[in-house]
Order: C-alpha cells, then sequence, then structure tokens
C-alpha cells in the first residue's frame, strides 16, 4: 500500500444523548384549593338547598357514560357522603371485563342524608356504547333530559316513539332534567373510541340549544396518576390530572371549570374526608348550575 494513499475514515466519536428527564408530574402550585376541613360547612349547604322554583320539588339530574367509567359508583359515592356509610342505591357491576351495561333501565335515586331525602334525584340510564345500535340511544337520552321518558323504561336498540306506554307526552318541570352529568374515566379518556365521542357531541348539541348545562365528571383519578393514588390531596397539584381534564375539555367541548376530577368509593368499607370533599364539590357545582337553568327558565 502506498505511502500516500488515504486510510478508510473512522466515524466520529459522538457521546450518548443524556437520558430525558422525567416529566415532573407535581406541579409548584394547586390549580384548584383542596379544603376537606370545610366538608362539614360543604354538606350542610347541601343539606338546606331548595330549588329556586316553587312549582319543583325536586332538581333531576341525569347521568350518562360509557360502560364500565362509574356512573352508579358517583350516584353511590354522593349517598355514601351524605349517610356517612357505604351504600347501594345504584347497583354495580364489579366484573371489569364487562362489555355490556349493567344498567338496563331508567332509575331515578334520591340522595338522603340520614333518613332526610334532599331535593335532587339523579337518574342513571344504560351506559353507552360507539356502535349505533348498543347501549343507550342517544334520542333516547335526550328524550329523557327533556322529561319524556319514564323511571322503569328498558333501553332498546330503536329509540322509544311517543306510542310507547313510558312516553311521557307533556312532561312538567319536575318531569325534567336541569343538568346532564357526563361520566368520563381518567385512565382511559385517551382511548375513548370517537364513536362514542360523536354521540356525546349530538346529545351535547340537541340539549346545548335549551340551555341545559353539561358537566363532567372524571372518575378513577387514582388509577390515572400516581401521584394521587398515593396521596388524593395531591389532585390539583397533578399535572397528569389536569391533562386529563383538558383531553376530556378538547374531545367533549365541556369547559374546563365544568370538568370535576373525582374518586369514586370502590375497595374502602368506610368512609373518607378527602374522597368525601371532591364528591361533594362535584355535587355543589351541579346542583348549582341546574338551579340556574330552572331560574332561567321560569324568567321566561
Amino acid at each position: 500500500m502506498g505511502i500516500f494513499e488515504s486510510k478508510s475514515e473512522e466515524p466520529e466519536y459522538s457521546a450518548p444523548k443524556p437520558a430525558e428527564p422525567v416529566q415532573k408530574q407535581e406541579l409548584d402550585k394547586p390549580w384548584r384549593s383542596f379544603k376537606s376541613d370545610n366538608i362539614s360547612e360543604l354538606k350542610r349547604s347541601l343539606e338546606e338547598f331548595t330549588p329556586s322554583d316553587p312549582n319543583v320539588k325536586d332538581i333531576k339530574i341525569l347521568v350518562a357514560g360509557q360502560i364500565g367509567a362509574g356512573k352508579s359508583s358517583f350516584i353511590n359515592s354522593i349517598n355514601n357522603a351524605f349517610r356517612g356509610r357505604i351504600t347501594s342505591s345504584a347497583l354495580v357491576n364489579s366484573s371489569s371485563g364487562g362489555s355490556t351495561s349493567f344498567t338496563t333501565k331508567l332509575k331515578g335515586h334520591r340522595i338522603r342524608s340520614g333518613k332526610v331525602a334532599l331535593p335532587f334525584v339523579f337518574r342513571d340510564i344504560m351506559g353507552l356504547e360507539p356502535d349505533a345500535l348498543a347501549g343507550s340511544q342517544t334520542e333516547d337520552i335526550v328524550k329523557a333530559v327533556f322529561g319524556y321518558v319514564k323511571d322503569g323504561y328498558e333501553f332498546k336498540k330503536n329509540p322509544l316513539t311517543h306510542e310507547d306506554q313510558q312516553f311521557t307526552s307533556d312532561p312538567s318541570l319536575s318531569d325534567q332534567a336541569f343538568c346532564l352529568v357526563y361520566v368520563i374515566a381518567a385512565d382511559t379518556i385517551q382511548f375513548t373510541d370517537d364513536k362514542l365521542i360523536d354521540k356525546l357531541k349530538v346529545i351535547r348539541q340537541r340539549i346545548s340549544e335549551r340551555g341545559i348545562p353539561q358537566v363532567i365528571v372524571m372518575t378513577k383519578v387514582d388509577e390515572a396518576c400516581q401521584l394521587v393514588k398515593k396521596d388524593l390531596r395531591k389532585i390539583y397539584y397533578s399535572k397528569k390530572i389536569k391533562e386529563k381534564m383538558q383531553m376530556c375539555s378538547d374531545k367533549v367541548g365541556v369547559p374546563m371549570n365544568y370538568i370535576f376530577p373525582v374518586k369514586n368509593y370502590h375497595e374502602e368499607i368506610e368512609t373518607e374526608d378527602d374522597i368525601d370533599f371532591l364528591i361533594l364539590k362535584a355535587l355543589e357545582q351541579i346542583v348549582y348550575l341546574a338551579d340556574d337553568r330552572l331560574i332561567e327558565n321560569s324568567d321566561n
């Protein structure tokens, strides 16, 4: 080999890139205040609540959501918070692999504090499914909000018609729901089928035409964030939970201040103040939004 023949160039050494820093999940400041020490005051204000319209005895609130998101558990958790023990007004399916809704009929659940019935009723419906003819139908949910569907109606593939015996042709104010609550699981929101989101958007558009407020109750926050799983009081410090809420807002169109992250009672056998605070705070906002709509309806 000649002395002037060039050697093959060796590749330049490049130092390995530093590992990406672990994303900080705990924010420096909370984005909402967590005041579980005020739980007695919060509970008392809800116990003393009365609807603004004297013609309405109970404010009705309709609860919709994907199968397994925790609709019935949310209703039970509200009752738990008031009664100071675990209750089972709304039956819950504990199977994690269920592909069909455990709730098949429209049923109203009265909230009680001790033995006293409070003036709001949550109406539980069959879970939503992505397929057009599966789960509760969007038209039935809209009719239930407007008061056309009687309690006990069994959801079918075909929507309720005015010829059905469980159709109320001239609903009173007391028959109508003045708030719709979407229950969405925080740990699966990113995997939610677009067809299901489209159903929610259709419902949202239809009832928005009558000014019915809608909120999102975001459940299973402890399954979505390890920081929150370790300490529920960190929920408003959690960057991940806030991102999940923003995802809910972007997908469904509900503003961030109408989204309430909660932990339903699931494994517990006794009530806990931190769980109760989040549940009751969500309830407070739901009830007052519903009452605001009732006032507007009375003024028109």
